[in-house]
C-alpha cells in the first residue's frame, strides 16, 4: 500500500477498508496522519470552534449483575453499599446542575435485576414534569437490552416508551469493543456486539439521536479496534434519511486502577500519548459519516486532549459536574466551566458551549462556580 494514495482516499471522504486503516495507523508518520485528519475536520466542521458541554452524570442505581471486569462502581444485589437514587436526591442535584449552567443529565446505572421499563418511564416522566427544560441523555444500549430482556419486550418497544416518557437522546455507553471475543473477557454480562448495534439502529429508526464510544487499551487487538470502527460506520449508513444517528464518536482509554481485569488478568492500560492521538486521527479518517469526534480529556488529561484538537477532534465533551464510574477506576482529571474554556483557548481554538444536539448555547449569565468535592 502507498501512504499517499490512502491519504488521498481519506481526503476524498471515501471509506477505507480495515486493512487500509490499519496500515495507516501502523505506518503513517504521526504528523502526516494528524494533518489528514485535521483537514477532514476543517471540512466537516468549518466554523473551527471547539465545542463543549455542561452536564451531570447521575446514576440511577449502582446495583448491577453485568459483572464487568473494568468497573469498580457496581455492587451486587443485596450489597450494603447498594442504592437506588430517590427523587429527593434528583431534585437537589438537578437544581445544582441548573445553577452551575447545566442543561442535561447523563442518566445511567447498572443492570438492576428488578428495575424494568415502568420504573425508568415513570422516573423520566417525574423528572420532566418537575424540570421540563432539563434534557435526558439516558441509559445506553446494554441497559436497553437488559430492560427489554426482563420485560419480554423488543428494543423498539422499550425505546419508544422511554422516548415518550422523556428520553431526549441515547448515549453510546457499553460499547467497549464491538467484538464478542473481547466482550466475553471484559463484560460478559452485557449484550453482545450485534445486539448493541441493533439497539442503536432501532433508536435511529425512531429518530433518537445517539453517540458512539470505544474503550480501548485492554485485551483487544488492533484489528478488533478497526472492526469496531467499521461496524459503527455501517450502522450510521443505515440511519433513515433526515435522522442524525450517531452525533459523535468518543474513543477513550481503559482505566485500570483496582479493576478485576488488572487484578485477575494482569491487564494494564499501556496506551501511550501518541497512540491515543493516532486513534483520534484514525477515527476521523475511518468515520467520514460521523461529524463530531470527541477527545476524552477525562481519561487522557488536558495536554493530550489539547493535541487531539490538531489531529481530527473538534469536541471536548462535558465538564461532567459529577462522574462516578470511570473515576472509580482511576481517571483523575477535572474541569470547571472556566478551566475547560481556558484549555481550549490555550490550544489555539475558540470554545463554544453546546447542547447534546450540537446546537450552540450561550453561557448563562448567572452561572455559579462549581465546587468540586467528589
Amino acid at each position: 500500500m502507498q501512504l499517499e494514495q490512502l491519504y488521498q482516499k481519506a481526503l476524498n471522504f471515501d471509506y477505507l477498508t480495515k486493512e487500509e486503516g490499519m496500515f495507516l495507523f501502523e505506518h503513517a508518520p504521526l504528523a502526516e496522519l494528524s494533518y489528514v485528519a485535521d483537514t477532514l475536520r476543517k471540512k466537516q466542521v468549518p466554523h473551527g470552534k471547539v465545542t463543549w458541554q455542561i452536564d451531570r452524570n447521575l446514576n440511577t442505581t449502582n446495583v448491577c449483575i453485568a459483572n464487568c471486569k473494568f468497573c469498580n462502581f457496581y455492587r451486587i444485589p443485596g450489597h450494603p453499599e447498594s442504592y437506588i437514587t430517590d427523587m429527593d436526591t434528583y431534585r437537589v442535584k438537578i437544581k445544582e446542575t441548573i445553577a452551575w449552567g447545566g442543561d442535561q443529565l447523563l442518566l445511567q446505572g447498572g443492570h438492576h435485576p428488578e428495575l424494568g421499563l415502568d420504573f425508568y418511564a415513570n422516573l423520566f416522566r417525574q423528572i420532566k414534569s418537575e424540570f421540563p427544560t432539563i434534557k435526558l441523555h439516558t441509559l445506553g444500549p446494554p441497559e436497553i437490552a437488559h430492560i427489554a430482556k426482563i420485560g419480554g419486550f423488543t428494543h423498539t418497544h422499550v425505546l419508544k416508551a422511554l422516548q415518550e416518557a422523556g428520553m431526549d437522546s441515547l448515549p453510546g455507553a457499553g460499547a467497549e469493543i464491538l467484538v464478542d471475543r473481547v466482550r466475553r473477557l471484559v463484560s460478559n454480562g452485557k449484550c453482545g456486539a450485534e445486539e448493541w448495534l441493533d439497539v442503536m439502529a432501532a433508536a435511529h429508526q425512531l429518530n433518537i439521536t445517539t453517540s458512539a464510544t470505544m474503550m480501548f487499551g485492554h485485551v483487544e487487538t488492533l484489528e478488533e479496534r478497526f472492526i469496531h470502527l467499521i461496524k459503527i460506520r455501517e450502522v450510521q449508513d443505515r440511519k433513515p434519511e433526515g435522522a442524525k444517528g450517531f452525533l459523535a464518536f468518543i474513543p477513550w482509554t481503559f482505566q485500570d486502577v483496582d479493576t478485576l481485569l488488572t487484578k485477575i488478568r494482569g491487564v494494564h492500560n499501556l496506551t501511550t500519548t501518541e497512540e491515543y492521538i493516532r486513534m483520534i486521527a484514525i477515527s476521523r479518517i475511518m468515520l467520514p459519516n460521523i461529524k463530531n469526534i470527541q477527545a476524552s480529556w477525562l481519561t487522557v488529561g488536558k495536554a493530550t486532549a489539547q493535541v487531539c484538537l490538531e489531529a481530527g477532534a473538534n469536541d471536548f465533551g462535558s465538564i461532567m459536574l459529577e462522574e462516578n464510574v470511570v473515576s472509580a477506576a482511576g481517571a483523575p482529571h477535572r474541569f470547571t466551566y472556566k478551566s475547560i474554556q481556558e484549555a481550549i483557548q490555550e490550544a489555539g481554538f475558540e470554545p463554544q458551549l453546546r447542547n447534546q444536539q450540537y446546537e450552540w448555547r450561550e453561557l448563562p449569565q448567572d452561572i455559579q462556580e462549581q465546587i468540586i468535592d467528589y
